[in-house]
């Protein structure tokens, strides 16, 4: 059974950074792309940041780029998401999601096979 925790949130002040780390179980991790989402009251689910299973390649949104680094250690199967210079408007719960690919092919949330609960990160001005 595939799991994917996410665990590094909370409440902090604009400014401040934050790292989110999203721990796989259940599957051959280095052959997913792993990506974030996240989704702020009232508004539609994101892609963040996304990394192809190697790591050799990413994505970032225009939001966050220059802000927010994604990586992953393959040998620990876990995925990293480090904020700085936060923003309120970060505010949001960020869920990571793995999809089985050696590219990142899409950045639609449906495409996407498996996710985890999420993490809440408030950013507060």
């Amino acid at each position: 059974q595939v799991q994917l925790v996410e665990t590094g949130g909370g409440l902090v002040q604009a400014g401040d950074s934050r790292r989110l780390a999203c721990a796989a179980t259940g599957l051959t991790f280095r052959d997913y792309t792993m990506a974030w989402f996240r989704q702020a009251p009232g508004q539609h689910r994101e892609m963040v940041a996304a990394i192809n299973g190697i790591g050799g390649d990413t994505y970032y949104s225009v939001s966050v780029v220059g802000r927010f680094t994604i990586s992953r250690d393959n040998t620990k199967n876990t995925m990293y998401l480090l904020m700085n210079s936060l923003k309120p408007e970060d505010t949001a719960v960020y869920s990571c999601a793995a999809d089985l690919a050696n590219v990142i092919e899409t950045i639609k949330d449906a495409d996407y096979d498996y996710w985890g609960k999420g993490t809440q990160v408030t950013v507060s001005s």
